[in-house]
Order: structure tokens, then sequence, then C-alpha cells
């Protein structure tokens, strides 16, 4: 069954490149960026968890865990991980999940027939320290991701859980924000004081502090 906005991600226990985990204890009061690579050894991946393994920083800062899967062993993770570090200049520093039984892609629906019947998809799933899904993304396995939008919706989605707001297209941290509807206009002029009105259902407003 398909995984949706707001379900619970399913909990899970699995081997992994840092050693054993239970997905739930190890997320703590994290968010996470759980991802799908199709197969061990391919350009396109590679290419992707070396530039995530590059931004660890980042997702640190944000309070971001990020952990990788695909159907491949243990022992090929490894190995493979020289050689992301060798193309990329990165060395792999976030857990790898060795998925040979297709436990966890089956209980994520990352495998996609039609696409494959043998290796996972592009999936993305950001969880929040609550548990809920609150994205997901599908990509093909021809098409490299780009974390850098990722790291943008984890801003997005942090701020929302702290604020009364939405962010417009193409919104980037500092920019200005959208003012929730479930404010009236003496409440939005309270908490967002200059705020504009562009139509009555679409305020803005400068983004808040914190």
């Amino acid at each position: 069954m398909a995984i949706r906005l707001g379900d619970d991600a399913p909990n899970f226990t699995a081997q992994t490149t840092q050693g054993p985990i239970d997905f739930r204890t190890w997320q703590g009061s994290s968010w996470v960026v759980l991802f799908s690579h199709p197969k061990d050894f391919t350009p396109v991946c590679t290419t992707e968890l070396g530039t995530v393994a590059g931004l660890k920083a980042e997702f640190d800062r944000r309070n971001t865990k990020v952990i990788g899967l695909s159907v491949d062993p243990l022992d090929s993770h490894e190995k493979w991980e020289g050689d992301i570090a060798d193309v990329t200049g990165h060395a792999v520093n976030f857990p790898m999940i060795a998925d040979a039984d297709r436990k966890v892609s089956t209980l994520y629906d990352m495998i996609h027939p039609n696409a494959s019947d043998t290796m996972t998809v592009r999936s993305v799933f950001i969880i929040g320290p609550d548990h809920k899904v609150k994205l997901t993304l599908t990509y093909p396995a021809s098409t490299g991701r780009n974390f850098q939008e990722l790291l943008r919706v984890i801003d997005s989605l942090q701020l929302v859980a702290r604020q009364p707001v939405a962010t417009p297209a193409d919104w980037k941290p500092g920019q200005d924000i959208i003012i929730s509807n479930n404010l009236s206009d003496e409440e939005a002029g309270k908490k967002f004081p200059g705020f504009v009105k562009k139509k009555p259902y679409l305020r803005t407003a400068a983004a808040p502090k914190g």
C-alpha cells in the first residue's frame, strides 16, 4: 500500500552500514530523510550519495538525519563506499540500509514493477519528529535528485511546524511567507504587523523570526 502524506512512517528493524537499527529508536526526536537508490555501483547513485555526504553539516543544522537504502547486501554497500569517496571526494557519513530481502522497500512501496521489478525507484520520504510523513517524492532511475531542493523543503516544513504560515512558489528562507487562512485579518495583524493583503485569500508578510 502506498504511503501518503500524514501517515505514520512504518517502523522497521534493519542492518545498515553503521550497524543494526530500529528505525524509530534511531530517529529519536530528529527529522529524517529516507531515500532509496536503485542499485549499488551505478553512476547516478554514486553521485547522489556523495552529494548527500557533502551536505551533512546542512542536514545536521536542521536536526535532520539521512538514511539510504537499496536491495543490495551489506558487503556490497561497504565496497561501494570506496568508489563514492573516490569519485565525489566525500566519504559516506550516514547509514545505508541493506534490504536484500526487500522488507523495507516493500513496506515503503519503493519497488514499482512497471519501472523495474528488481530494483527500487528513487523514492524520498521526509519524516517529522512526530513520525508523520511530511513529503514523498519519486524519481525515475535515470534522473538524479536535487538535494538542495530537499533542504529547501525541510526549511519550509520546519517553519510551517512552528508558525501559522505557508511558503509560496520558489520560496527560500528569509523571503516573504503566506499567512495561514486560519487566522483572521485581526489575528494576522497582531502576529504579522504590516502584512499585505493581495487577495482575500492571499496575505503575505516578512518571514517570522524563529
